[in-house]
C-alpha cells in the first residue's frame, strides 16, 4: 500500500480571511496548513492592500 486515500468529502476547510469563501486542503498545505489563510495568491495579496 503506497498511501492512505481520503477522500474529498472528509478533506479539511477553512475560511479565506480575505474573501470568506470557504477552502480545502490541498497536498501542497500539508506541512503549513495551521499557517495558510488565503484560499489563493490573489486573496493574499488583496489582504495587503485592504489592510490600510
Amino acid at each position: 500500500m503506497v498511501g492512505k486515500r481520503v477522500e474529498k468529502a472528509n478533506l479539511p476547510t477553512k475560511t479565506c480571511a480575505a474573501c470568506g469563501r470557504p477552502f480545502t486542503w490541498r497536498r501542497k498545505w500539508k506541512d503549513v496548513w495551521d499557517e495558510v489563510k488565503y484560499c489563493s495568491k490573489r486573496c493574499r495579496g488583496s489582504a495587503r492592500f485592504s489592510s490600510s
